[in-house]
């Protein structure tokens, strides 16, 4: 969506769900073509700098349950800075806005005395407005998206609800996306431990005909090889399986 078209919405021209429709259906087929959680945090992060009129930039932060940073997208480095320095720093209108799960509006950072270490950096950026809202999903929250104004008091309650909104539907999307490379993640780990469980299998029954031992004797021969060779015992039957094959050749 072009600033234009964000600034029509606001005169009132378009009701709000109108406003986001656009963005929201390039977010429902960006879900449907299961691209990474980096990939989508870059759509997230433009789309939102687009869609509040006044930004001029935007973030998206993830966090694990303790508020610990885990993944984040900037539309640009002064952004990421500005983000880097609020979990540097452990103060910021978007560690309050996951805390709190409510959007958090900075007004102007020369004379916000909330979190004054964070604001005087901030306003040594050139950020002298900014914005956050909660990533919420499922009753979980993600993180927090925010985005940025380089005059005092860029965004207004309009501003808030939009963002509100857009977020809403951004941790929608991010939580989705992160459940798929999740998904993914898991399977990739079942197949090695499906293959590993396979070769270690084949060494065992190699082992049982060579030394006429049974199972748990060829294990524990592959044990204490991987032991004595400090590899894995997977690394061990798998060149067991090997020269067995060479030989058979």
């Amino acid at each position: 969506m072009n600033r234009q078209g964000a600034g029509a919405a606001v005169d009132g021209e378009l009701p709000l769900a109108d406003e986001l429709s656009a963005v929201f259906a390039r977010m429902s087929g960006f879900l449907l073509s299961q691209e990474t959680v980096a990939t989508a945090l870059g759509l997230v992060t433009s789309l939102a700098k687009d869609t509040i009129p006044g930004s001029v930039g935007s973030g998206v932060t993830l966090t694990d349950p303790r508020g610990r940073r885990t993944t984040a997208g900037a539309s640009d480095a002064i952004v990421e800075k500005a983000d880097d320095l609020q979990y540097e720093l452990d103060e910021g209108p978007c560690l309050d806005a996951w805390m709190h799960r409510t959007a958090v509006r900075v007004d102007d950072t020369a004379t916000e005395h909330r979190w004054p270490r964070w604001c005087a950096a901030a306003y040594g950026l050139g950020m002298r407005s900014a914005l956050s809202a909660p990533l919420v999903a499922a009753d979980t929250a993600l993180g927090a998206m925010k985005v940025y104004g380089a005059q005092p008091a860029t965004f207004d309650e309009r501003s808030t609800q939009v963002l509100g909104k857009f977020a809403a539907q951004a941790a929608i999307l991010l939580a989705n996306v992160q459940s798929v490379e999740n998904a993914g993640r898991l399977s990739e780990g079942l197949r090695d431990a499906m293959r590993s469980r396979d070769v270690i299998g084949t060494a065992k029954g190699i082992l049982m005909a060579r030394e006429r031992i049974d199972e748990d004797a060829a294990l524990v021969m592959l044990v204490s090889t991987s032991q004595r060779q400090h590899q894995k015992v997977r690394d061990i039957a798998q060149q067991l399986v090997e020269s067995t094959a060479r030989r058979g050749h």
